[in-house]
């Protein structure tokens, strides 16, 4: 997990998403253009909450989105999602 310079503001997480499976259970490669975008994720950086609601994921917590949530960045050649906590579905 690289370092990233940007801190997200309010309820919003920066999610660095894992690589998208490249191999089927029975052992059957994918190609590129069948892969699915992946649901799963790091968590690179936190805001601080609203007033009213503390973030309750931390750096470093693997966690479940919704597959169109966020919205898809390019920093430093790596890929991230900015998405509001509300968002994520669980913490693995």
């Amino acid at each position: 997990m690289a370092k990233v310079n940007i801190k997200p503001l309010a309820d919003r997480v920066l999610i660095e998403p894992m690589a998208a499976e490249t191999k089927t259970a029975s052992g059957l490669y994918i190609p590129d253009t069948a892969k699915e975008k992946p649901q799963k994720g790091k968590v690179v950086a936190v805001g601080p909450g609203t007033k009213d609601d503390k973030v309750t994921v931390n750096v470093g917590d693997t966690v479940l989105y919704g597959k169109y949530a966020g919205t898809e960045l390019k920093l430093e050649g790596n890929d991230y999602l900015m998405m509001r906590e509300s968002d994520i579905l669980a913490i693995i």
